[in-house]
């Protein structure tokens, strides 16, 4: 008996360690917090690198209309015989925008342990570049979460981590990729190897 009470110090030391790091192995590795946080985003449409590459045209000429405006403000002496010269036109502003389309579509569905709604594009200006958007998804949220382009014989695209489990988001697309054979959109749990819910993308 008197082992014993002199061995209660000791026993709970052992304890408190072996709690220390049953809650390390919880919440330091598995991140099971995860599962009762929400991270939400609200991403608006993708800007495509041609349509960001004529904003920067357009600022370049408005900045230097306004130089010249404030030259013309200056200006001191003006020359009564000088023939007026004609107005370039704004090329950067008359240029029509590309036309984005939408290229492939689908829709979100869960599995029997986790739910996942929402609408599925994938998203084109013309040129290489491809987006993948989500609008009104909803997940059951969880640590490590990916989100895959799957093929039919299981071989899969990352596109990155999941950027929240609510909210409108995008994620590019690799050129390469060919959406007639990774068509299968998946968010899949990397840590423990599970798929939370997947949709498939059917092309226009």
């Amino acid at each position: 008996m008197s082992n014993i009470l002199r061995n209660k110090p000791l026993i709970a030391g052992v304890g408190v360690v072996g709690l220390a790091f049953v809650a390390w192995l919880a919440f330091g590795f598995f991140g099971i917090q995860a599962a009762f946080i929400d991270n939400e985003v609200n991403e608006s449409g993708p800007v495509f690198a041609a349509s960001a590459a004529e904003q920067d045209e357009v600022a370049a000429t408005d900045e230097f209309q306004e130089a010249m405006e404030d030259a013309e403000e200056n200006r001191t002496e003006i020359d009564e015989d000088m023939p007026d010269m004609p107005e370039g036109e704004d090329t950067a502003a008359s240029e029509a925008e590309p036309e984005i389309v939408t290229v492939a579509s689908g829709n979100f569905s869960g599995n029997s342990r986790y739910d996942i709604t929402g609408d599925l594009s994938v998203l084109n200006d013309g040129s290489e570049q491809r987006f993948l958007r989500f609008e009104n998804f909803e997940s059951d949220n969880g640590p490590d979460l990916k989100v895959y382009l799957r093929a039919e014989n299981g071989d899969f695209v990352s596109l990155g981590n999941l950027k929240g489990n609510i909210g409108d988001q995008n994620y590019e697309i690799p050129p390469e990729v060919d959406l007639s054979v990774f068509s299968t959109v998946e968010i899949w749990c990397e840590r423990f190897g599970v798929g939370f819910g997947e949709g498939e993308l059917t092309l226009a």
